[in-house]
């Protein structure tokens, strides 16, 4: 029958290995709630920017047959998400609706002209390359005038830079902060069993046979603890889409893929590094050392 000691041991040593899974867990679930954040924050901010139009008004003398032969050039332009083509008396009835009468009665004629409203990719949407675009388009035969709301755009990046900066900060931050919470959880495993270490070590146990059970061991738990904070993230996604379905979180099969991949590629790194120095350090103490 096992000895009290021994008893009191193996429950030391499973309360170990259970706070080193909790803690893993944990700073992963963060870890993982600020990249799902991230990443979604790309996604919205892209969304946004791809509802952002440049307007070509067209010349009057502009045929229909050289209109359509236009309007398919600009369909496999690689900056085009979408057109949409408002003819001269489409845009008259919309803008008489808006201002609440007849616009033309007054004038006799329209002074409109046909328009075409580019949605550009979201890569596309900055001051520079929509101002390329603007000159580029003025250049063109069939083009009249290019309009496109100028301080919208650049208070548009910029806002998208200063927050994508900040989120970038914080990921640093909390990845940091996981590091050196897991770090310490596994410094302190492994630290219960320093003497094992160094009767190995004095046995004539090369380091890198007495680091390999440790590292496996952590690893294990880290993707435990993994496994764990994808449970948890995958209830925080499932009720965030029930209330915020415009996001479309469970669809975006991509993000989530990064999102799993990340969280298990961060426990593998973080546990096999944090335990590598940890037993590196504890190799490389003196035996009355160990007391301290």
């Amino acid at each position: 029958m096992p000895s009290k000691f021994e008893s009191y041991q193996k429950r030391r040593l499973a309360s170990s290995y259970i706070s080193v899974v909790i803690s893993i867990a944990l700073v992963l679930f963060m870890v993982g709630i600020l990249g799902l954040v991230l990443l979604k924050s790309t996604v919205v901010a892209n969304k946004v920017k791809e509802k952002v139009a440049i307007t070509l008004f067209l010349k009057d003398k502009v045929t229909t047959k050289q209109l359509n032969g236009f309007k398919a050039s600009l369909e496999n332009e690689e900056f085009t998400k979408r057109i949409i083509y408002t003819s001269k008396k489409q845009a008259a009835k919309q803008y008489s609706k808006e201002i609440g009468e007849d616009f033309m009665k007054f004038l006799g004629e329209n002074p409109l002209k046909n328009g075409i409203d580019i949605y550009l990719k979201a890569a596309f949407v900055t001051p520079e390359k929509m101002q390329e675009l603007e000159t580029r388009f003025l250049k063109n035969a069939f083009v009249a005038d290019v309009s496109y709301d100028k301080p919208l755009i650049n208070l548009l990046t910029k806002n998208i830079q200063r927050i994508s900066f900040w989120l970038l900060v914080l990921s640093a931050f909390f990845g940091l902060v996981a590091i050196i919470l897991i770090n310490s959880s596994i410094r302190l495993s492994i630290y219960s069993k320093r003497f094992n270490i160094k009767t190995m070590q004095m046995v004539g146990a090369t380091k890198s046979f007495i680091r390999k059970p440790f590292i496996w061991q952590s690893i294990k738990l880290g993707f435990f603890g993994a496994f764990l904070a994808l449970i948890g993230l995958a209830v925080v996604i499932y009720y965030a889409d029930i209330f915020a379905p415009s996001l479309g979180l469970l669809k975006d099969y991509i993000s989530l893929a990064y999102l799993v991949g990340g969280v298990l590629v961060a426990a593998f790194i973080i546990t096999w590094l944090s335990t590598f120095f940890a037993t590196q350090r504890f190799l490389n103490l003196q035996t009355d050392e160990l007391y301290y």
